[in-house]
């Protein structure tokens, strides 16, 4: 017995050293999604407090505006692997990191240019999908201004992924925190007038988030271009060169990424519009309730960009047993945070709604209402939502990113729209009935992914590293 113990303390030595590796390397990952998403969310909370019409029609713009952000942010993110990867393997390191860098940037611009050109025509759109002109027009006014922070943020995030694949993110956390108080100034002042500036509603909010994601970029570059561990890389050097081959790679692990989040996204952005279709009231309590899962998502988005670098560093290195121990790692601990964001969502919701609007307004009682019942809908999809997020970045790590987008294709749209339209018109349960298709569609996802990863060794996702250690 004694013997035993003696062999497995090694290897609980490994797995703890595991979990504080993640663990340093997430929080700050994990509070940088936090504070990221801190900057729509109040835009939310402003909008809010100018009325629920001014609340509706941010909404429908901050959708449609983040379902083509979060496609050039999954695109982009190719990136982190990619650099993690170069890190792993240690030979031509710096060369290969900075190469993956400058084509992150074109890939930014890229995507930046015929975005802008779309979202111009937001109020066509959205009238396309049949929502109420005034909302659509409004939401225009909003996007017209919201727009021009898309290339910056895209930026950033490459400049995000830089320096979470050298694991020091916790500048990404300070730029991101102090944006956030940037963010509240910014809109405080351009939303109701102060300072001497006229107030600007619906344009100010728009305003503010751009000016907010011009600073990040702005921040995190000046840090990337003076501190001395990133000084060596010369990220910006002659950053207008082409690298076809490197552009040609990005675009080939990137694009699967992009794919299979605006299937995520644009689920949910279905969702708005779809609650469109049973008044203002339930597009409000929409807002609140994916604000709220939005933000609790966070922490397992930071996890699996962490699950993707240290997965990354260790298929660059060819070290398999890490490569299983990194992975399992970072789903351990989403799960447990998911577990207890879950417990919360049911009997706190109120508290939760509280931050969003005036619950002892009888006006709102309404949008509380239907906002406590999505909460019990998004409850009980938190583990799942963890769950797929995770497993899509572990197998980001390996550079597995085809079948994944698949898999989101066919669990987001295949499965969990078509039940939303069930359930919701067929059945009639209305607001409640998308969200039981939304929590439906993160299931089949999840139980997708982590099967892809318990597989990983059968399907040949690992013979490189096999080949990388004879």
């Amino acid at each position: 017995m004694l013997f035993v113990a003696h062999q497995n303390a090694p290897a609980r030595a490994v797995w703890l050293g595991e979990f504080r590796a993640t663990l340093v390397l997430g929080w700050p990952l994990v509070f940088t999604n936090l504070a990221q998403i801190a900057l729509t969310t109040t835009d939310v909370i402003v909008l809010g407090r100018v009325g629920p019409s001014a609340l509706a029609a941010g909404t429908l713009g901050v959708n449609l505006y983040l379902g083509i952000l979060l496609f050039g942010i999954g695109l982009v993110t190719a990136s982190s692997p990619m650099m993690a990867n170069a890190l792993g393997r240690k030979l031509h390191m710096v060369r290969d990191v900075r190469r993956t860098f400058r084509q992150g940037l074109w890939t930014a611009v890229m995507i930046a240019v015929p975005s802008w050109i779309l979202l111009w025509h937001a109020e066509a759109i959205l009238i396309l999908f049949d929502q109420e002109p005034k909302l659509a027009a409004d939401a225009q006014t909003f996007i017209h201004e919201l727009q021009w922070g898309l290339l910056p943020a895209l930026g950033y995030i490459v400049l995000r992924s830089f320096v979470a694949a050298l694991e020091r993110p916790v500048w990404a956390l300070l730029v991101t925190s102090t944006a956030i108080l940037f963010n509240i100034a910014a809109n405080w002042v351009l939303v109701f007038g102060h300072l001497g500036f006229p107030a600007l509603g619906l344009r100010g909010s728009g305003l503010a988030t751009t000016l907010s994601n011009t600073f990040l970029f702005v921040g995190l570059a000046l840090v990337v271009t003076c501190e001395r561990k990133f000084r060596r890389y010369h990220l910006f050097g002659r950053w207008w060169r082409p690298d076809w081959p490197r552009l040609k790679t990005l675009w080939r692990i990137g694009l699967p990424i992009g794919a299979a989040l605006a299937f995520e996204i644009t689920v949910f952005n279905a969702a708005v519009f779809l609650m469109g279709q049973f008044g203002t009231a339930a597009i409000a309590a929409h807002a609140i309730a994916i604000q709220i899962a939005s933000v609790s998502f966070m922490v397992p988005m930071g996890l699996a960009q962490a699950a993707t670098v240290r997965v990354g560093r260790a298929y660059g290195a060819g070290d398999m047993a890490a490569v299983t121990r990194a992975g399992w790692t970072a789903f351990a601990l989403a799960i447990a945070f998911m577990s207890t964001t879950s417990v919360l969502l049911i009997t706190a919701p109120q508290f939760l709604i509280a931050a969003f609007i005036d619950i002892a307004d009888p006006a709102n009682a309404p949008v509380v209402a239907l906002a406590v019942s999505f909460l019990m809908c998004a409850a009980v999809f938190q583990i799942a939502d963890g769950a797929q997020v995770v497993g899509a970045g572990m197998l980001r790590g390996l550079q597995d990113t085809r079948v994944p987008m698949i898999y989101a294709g066919l669990g987001y749209w295949g499965f969990g729209m078509s039940l939303s339209l069930l359930f919701a018109f067929k059945l009639g349960f209305g607001g409640v009935g998308i969200w039981i298709g939304l929590a439906s569609g993160l299931v089949a996802v999840a139980i997708l992914m982590i099967r892809r990863w318990i597989l990983r060794e059968r399907l040949g996702l690992v013979s490189a590293i096999r080949k990388a250690a004879a």
